[in-house]
């Protein structure tokens, strides 16, 4: 897996984690309807953030092999954390599922899965099994950080297949796509598509669907509830029927897109109820 190699071999990314806990606290007090999944994420930031400021780097894992090391690594220093945050502040569903799964589960294969995924069938799916989305969201909390610290540096680095829809860095599918801030008050920004799986950010066309290519533009629906969230908006494809979310940032320049997407949840259920399937759903499974 050279693009799972690639992230192997590189250096830690700056750090992101200050922002993301000053917006998850923002965005609670603001949206009381996704106050439960940002007061989950927010007790999962800091054994995140312990994650990305320990790993060794370079974490040098075993390639088509599967990762045995990255695995091991996650399992043995970050999964704990995970585990604690999630039964101490997870709904009661969620938190008996992954005390099920520690219980049970072979861990360090259950990491090994969802770090060799195949983005062409699905996020977390890989080795020709499905995982559940209990197992996705373990997996996802406890490997997502350690990927994202071994990510390179952000830069205007171009995206592979389905027209560039996929991660450069790790082959991964798009979560969400922002629309960066330009330095002028009137001019939007690039836009970028970031990765589900390691949260690297790459330069993509403005007006193409990010999961299967298309650019006629009366075939990519806009849909937008500009009073509650006014720098958010769905970007739909009625070729391939997937979405996702795009944030602007000239609209709200403290927006975190990671963060903001899981208070977007009124945004996921009216793309649901339009036919529309998210490219990739985020950490909470929306």
């Amino acid at each position: 897996m050279q693009a799972l190699d690639a992230i192997l071999s590189a250096t830690p990314a700056t750090d992101p984690w200050p922002a993301r806990r000053q917006r998850t606290d923002e965005l609670a007090s603001r949206y009381p309807h996704a106050a439960d999944i940002l007061r989950l994420y927010r007790a999962l930031l800091d054994p995140m953030a312990d994650a990305f400021h320990s790993i060794p780097s370079p974490l040098v894992g075993e390639g088509q092999g599967g990762g045995s090391e990255l695995s091991a690594f996650a399992v043995r220093h970050v999964l704990p954390g995970i585990i604690d945050a999630t039964v101490e502040t997870g709904p009661p569903v969620l938190r008996d599922g992954v005390i099920a799964l520690f219980a049970a589960a072979d861990l360090e294969d259950l990491m090994r899965s969802w770090l060799i995924p195949s983005p062409l069938v699905g996020e977390g799916q890989g080795g020709g099994s499905s995982l559940t989305p209990v197992e996705t969201y373990l997996a996802r909390a406890t490997c997502g950080p350690v990927l994202e610290a071994l990510a390179p540096p952000p830069s205007r680095l171009v995206g592979k297949g389905r027209g560039a829809g996929l991660c450069p860095s790790c082959g991964g599918l798009p979560q969400l796509s922002y629309h960066a801030l330009s330095g002028e008050p009137l001019v939007s920004g690039p836009r970028y598509l970031l990765c589900s799986r390691c949260n690297q950010s790459w330069v993509f066309s403005r007006m193409t669907c990010a999961s299967c290519g298309e650019s006629n533009g009366t075939r990519l629906p806009i849909y937008q509830e500009s009073q509650q969230f006014p720098h958010a908006r769905v970007d739909g494809c009625a070729t391939c029927r997937r979405y996702l979310l795009t944030f602007d940032l000239r609209r709200d320049s403290r927006a975190v897109p990671i963060v903001d997407e899981l208070a977007c949840l009124p945004l996921d259920l009216y793309a649901r109820d339009q036919g529309l399937t998210k490219i990739a759903p985020n950490l909470m499974g929306n």
